[in-house]
């Protein structure tokens, strides 16, 4: 099990990866955006299409962010076998399910070795040591 540990840690930190760059890919493209519309916009439109595109643009940011960096941590824990990372990982897993196809297949996989009687023995074994 501890080959299937690393291999679900790895998806994760891809995972996340992929989710981070999402957010700077959306920011990047957020700020052309206003950019665009700042120059060329009057400025009574500007004034009122400005704020809607940063303060849009910042939300899916945050939300990438937010949705992503839970997956980081558990996917460092998980390679470290520390007793908290098990538990993150099974609660990513399940939220990982929604993100049909991919999320949904690493969360059915993930949930499969992470709730298995031997993965939970090898992570408690690591807290007495």
């Amino acid at each position: 099990m501890t080959t299937h540990v690393k291999v679900v840690a790895v998806l994760y930190l891809f995972l996340s990866a992929f989710g981070l760059l999402a957010a700077l890919a959306v920011s990047m493209a957020f700020g052309l955006a206003g950019g665009i519309v700042g120059a060329n916009a009057d400025a009574e439109g500007a004034a009122i299409a400005l704020p809607i595109i940063g303060l849009t643009g910042t939300m899916l940011v945050v939300f990438l962010v937010l949705t992503s960096l839970p997956g980081l941590i558990a996917g460092v824990g998980m390679l470290k076998f520390r007793s908290w990372a098990r538990i993150l990982g099974i609660v990513v897993a399940i939220l990982n399910l929604i993100h049909i196809p991919i999320g949904t297949a690493v969360g059915i996989y993930a949930l499969w070795v992470l709730l298995n009687r031997e993965t939970e023995r090898l992570f408690s074994d690591t807290v007495a040591a």
